[in-house]
């Protein structure tokens, strides 16, 4: 796939859309990034859709066994937030920049980041019991939109556009 720059500036109406919808799935992950920071200072310390059916000690049960395991959850809690909000940054930011351009390496870095961090954080999820919806469920909605909007840059980047609008096949 190479760098589709259309003429004068003009995008295809797909890699517009698909690099739009890439950016608001990015800013998904930064959204669901603050929502794990703040329930680490809340009451509730466990992540969003994780409670008492998943894990049978809360937030005072584990400061009171031990206060160096709970200060080590919480700084894995702000570790992970920090990761998930820069990995949505970096989507975000590739997308709109990049992408929207037709610049095919920014298309693949965006595509490349969120699938490997899914692919090693996801997995893990299912043996343990913390699958459950209203965990993984917005993930999965920002992965929904990210994919649909990578099919339709793509699709885009694919195609190059004369000034007037009409679509030429792939070089």
């Amino acid at each position: 796939m190479s760098s589709v720059q259309a003429p004068h500036g003009k995008q295809s109406r797909r890699l517009r859309t698909g690099a739009a919808l890439m950016t608001l799935a990015g800013l998904a992950f930064v959204g669901y990034a603050a929502v794990f920071l703040v329930l680490n200072f809340t009451g509730s310390f466990l992540e969003l859709g994780i409670g008492p059916d998943q894990v049978d000690k809360g937030k005072a049960d584990v400061e009171e066994f031990s206060p160096q395991l709970y200060h080590y959850i919480s700084h894995l809690h702000l570790a992970i937030s920090g990761f998930i909000a820069a990995t949505g940054l970096a989507i975000a930011g590739l997308s709109w920049y990049g992408v929207r351009r037709g610049e095919s390496w920014a298309f693949t870095t965006a595509v490349i980041v969120p699938v490997v961090g899914l692919a090693i954080s996801v997995p893990a999820h299912y043996p343990f019991g913390l699958a459950t919806l209203e965990h993984l469920g917005p993930v999965y909605l920002a992965v929904l939109i990210f994919v649909a909007g990578a099919g339709a840059a793509y699709s885009g980047l694919r195609t190059r556009e004369t000034p007037e609008g009409v679509a030429l096949p792939p070089q």
